[in-house]
């Protein structure tokens, strides 16, 4: 029997029915495409920017064909840019309403968000995955898809009662909002309208202005120097930083917000537009320290501007030869939507280049190759690209900096990874020993998924003998791998890897939310040793590091192959003054146990509280 993609996530869905809160209250022109005079030739047949002068009609019919298609495609290889020039879409007699699938990037091409306007609605719903589409009804597997750069005049017109009660935007990890301005109802961060459980699992807000949002199920989120009118509910834990409006955190953990009045180190994600010659541009936002609030309050987000034709546009099947050839000659990337298989290294090695993905430009490594190699060079940026481990075990997916080179960081200028995904298996087999490897300092994560697949597609039979063969097959040993000083990471969701998620060895590091599952898949506690000590904790500060913070953490465990096996830590820090934690917490999925929350601190997350956060409000416990 082939493995049926979302059914670990189906079952672990069904076990947080009883824990979780809810809310109250081919060939030829490419399919979804609009028809090539909608089209710039050259970023490819996947990307289609619409026009203010076109029908709504026809809007609204191609992103639906491609919603249609792209529903259910968890694993699949298509890839979709939709881009919406400055002007407004969509009228009170026919709002635009569209529904985003995986895969879909949704932007508008403004030089603010104000410059794109969308009367309707865009949303994401929760995916039935029993009984012929009707039943268990969840976001929890609604990965991969974005929406950017406009602004959102809510209408609801024609849906029923409980679909116009709000915007929809019910997903999971490998989801970002950044650059909206939303008015003219609420939005909703999970799915109340569709049958059965509504749980959803981590998400990301960034440089946004929202209405009142509710929570709903949502177990950790990040929002990010935005603006909100009102947050309603929480489950283990919600994370603001530089948000005006953000709920106090003072009574931690009920409810359990953890608020940040600025954030440390920002940089706004790279976004493409249109300026008023119609030429087309991508603004490179300037990174901030101690930040606060829209980075486009007060006009254009600062920052530089980079003519597209300083790009080379890259599809798939350019050679890395071409690829790496152009970008020695100093033009930066743009990578078009579709998969890229990459058997040598991209190697960025210019200080200050743009790698921007269109569509969820995805890079899979081929005979062991790490896909996308960054030198110790200050100020490079990579937004918007998925990174795939192949069937050969790569040392890495993405590398930034040289473990033993010279580094020329910038603090005012930080490389930055912003949207940056990681698979490790999922699609096909795959093979890494480190997803992540960051040996640069002063080093910017702005929100990444690092995933070692617990389901896909890669027809594995199901019970002990299928988790078992993931385990051997499925490899990747290491999460994210941080050995540079003064690294920041906004939004760092890292999950199910067979030694230390994330292990970090550098100094002065910054980590604000931390979402980790530890690996559903360890066929005995044997396995599942770290020398003597039982298991691997989900999050590892290095020995030697004496100065690290992390804000907003939690470690979930499903053991579910073998329920008997025990981690002793969720989280592992050296004892001293300067390694701080706030507001941690581990949880029991309903199967396995880990024993405590930090070196010792914190009582046991095992079957007898299984949905109930184990919190450490501070360590060391003051």
């Amino acid at each position: 029997m082939t493995h049926s993609p979302g059914a670990r996530r189906l079952r672990r869905a069904l076990i947080l029915g009883l824990v979780l809160c809810t809310a109250a209250g081919t060939t030829g022109t490419a399919a979804g495409a609009a028809p090539s005079r909608h089209r710039p030739a050259d970023l490819g047949p996947r990307v289609t920017v619409f026009d203010p002068s076109m029908p709504v009609s026809e809007i609204q019919a191609t992103l639906d064909a491609t919603y249609a298609r792209q529903v259910d495609d968890e694993m699949g290889t298509q890839r979709y840019a939709y881009l919406f020039k400055p002007g407004t879409y969509g009228t009170p007699e026919q709002p635009l309403q569209i529904k985003v699938g995986y895969y879909t990037e949704i932007a508008g091409l403004g030089a603010s968000p104000t410059d794109v306007r969308i009367n309707g609605k865009i949303e994401a719903y929760n995916r039935c995955l029993a009984d012929g589409g009707t039943g268990n009804c969840i976001a929890l597997v609604n990965f991969w898809r974005t929406l950017s750069n406009l602004s959102l005049r809510i209408d609801a017109a024609g849906q029923d009662s409980c679909r116009a009660s709000a915007n929809f935007w019910a997903v999971s990890q490998a989801v970002s909002l950044r650059r909206l301005d939303v008015s003219g109802g609420g939005l909703s961060l999970m799915d109340y309208c569709t049958a059965g459980p509504q749980y959803a699992s981590g998400g990301f807000i960034a440089d946004s202005r929202l209405p009142a949002v509710t929570n709903g199920s949502q177990q950790q989120w990040l929002t990010r120097n935005s603006e909100i009118a009102g947050w309603s509910n929480a489950v283990w834990n919600q994370v603001f930083a530089g948000v005006v409006g953000a709920p106090d955190d003072a009574g931690f953990p009920d409810p359990p917000y953890t608020t940040l009045d600025t954030t440390p180190v920002s940089r706004e994600k790279p976004y493409l537009f249109v300026d008023s010659r119609g030429r087309y541009q991508v603004r490179v936002p300037a990174a901030r320290h101690d930040s606060r609030g829209v980075s486009w309050a007060d006009g254009l987000t600062p920052g530089r501007t980079v003519p597209l034709d300083d790009f080379f546009v890259a599809r798939p099947g350019d050679a890395v030869s071409t690829i790496n050839r152009q970008l020695a000659r100093g033009k930066h990337l743009l990578l078009t939507p579709g998969v890229y298989d990459v058997a040598r290294s991209i190697r960025v090695k210019r200080p200050g280049t743009v790698v921007l993905g269109l569509g969820h430009a995805t890079l899979t490594a081929v005979g062991g190759a790490v896909p996308l190699e960054i030198a110790d060079v200050p100020g490079v940026v990579v937004a918007g690209v998925t990174v795939d481990a192949g069937l050969r075990e790569s040392p890495a997916l993405l590398r930034v900096g040289d473990r033993h080179g010279r580094d020329r960081a910038n603090p005012a200028d930080p490389t930055t990874l912003s949207d940056v995904y990681f698979r490790v298996g999922g699609p096909h087999v795959g093979r890494t020993n480190i997803a992540l490897e960051v040996n640069s300092d002063h080093v910017l994560i702005d929100h990444t998924w690092v995933w070692r697949g617990d389901h896909g597609v890669e027809g594995f039979t199901e019970g002990v003998n299928g988790d078992t063969d993931r385990w051997r097959t499925n490899t990747g040993r290491y999460g994210a791998v941080i050995n540079g000083d003064h690294v920041t990471a906004t939004g760092l969701f890292v999950e199910h890897f067979q030694r230390y998620n994330t292990v970090w060895n550098g100094d002065h590091g910054t980590t604000v939310l931390y979402q980790n599952e530890l690996p559903y898949d360890p066929p005995t506690q044997a396995d599942w040793m770290n020398g003597d000590v039982r298991g691997w904790a989900g999050y590892k500060v290095g020995d030697r590091v004496r100065h690290h913070t992390l804000y907003g953490g939690g470690v979930y465990v499903f053991n579910q192959n073998n329920p008997s096996i025990h981690t002793e830590n969720g989280f592992e820090v050296p004892e001293t003054p300067g390694v701080r934690l706030h507001h941690v917490m581990t949880v029991n999925l309903n199967a396995g146990t880990i024993d405590h929350v930090v070196n010792g601190v914190g009582e046991a997350a095992d079957t007898t509280r299984v949905g109930a956060p184990v919190y450490v409000a501070e360590y060391p416990v003051r």
